[in-house]
């Protein structure tokens, strides 16, 4: 599972999903703009929210389990990546969260 850093993920906002894989407490802290939220427990039922023709980054927390989430969708046919530090790093870097 390739891993990204916060400057590629922002360079590919644009042109790739991000998904946000925190929970509800964790996003009320602010997310990238753009994303799309679904908690890591509701992937499985909402997978379909996902555009499989286009590219995923994964984010959560610290980068844990946004890589775990990579792997699934990797191996469910997605083209997905997981972003090196997290929301942690991109709060840090002084990203822009909405």
């Amino acid at each position: 599972m390739p891993e990204i850093t916060i400057t590629d993920t922002d360079g590919r906002r644009a042109t790739d999903q991000i998904l946000d894989v925190r929970e509800d407490f964790e996003v009320a802290e602010g997310m990238i703009p753009g994303a799309i939220h679904i908690p890591m427990g509701e992937l499985n039922t909402r997978l379909g929210e996902i555009d499989r023709t286009r590219p995923v980054i994964v984010i959560c927390r610290s980068g844990n389990r946004s890589a775990r989430v990579a792997d699934a969708l990797t191996g469910a046919g997605y083209t997905a990546d997981t972003m090196a530090g997290g929301m942690i790093a991109w709060q840090r870097a002084g990203l822009p969260v909405s």
